[in-house]
């Protein structure tokens, strides 16, 4: 499975993700402050 690392702009909380959890923060921003991210905010984990 292709692992994701999100990184908030705003707070900076650092969640690993998979594709369907990228999904969802970018239809519904940060789960921790809610801050609109974008497809730039996920790097590919290692």
């Amino acid at each position: 499975m292709h692992r994701l690392e999100f990184v908030c702009p705003a707070c900076g909380q650092t969640i690993e993700v998979n594709e369907s959890m990228r999904e969802t923060i970018l239809n519904t921003g940060c789960p921790v402050c809610t801050t609109t991210v974008s497809g730039d905010d996920f790097v590919a984990g290692e």
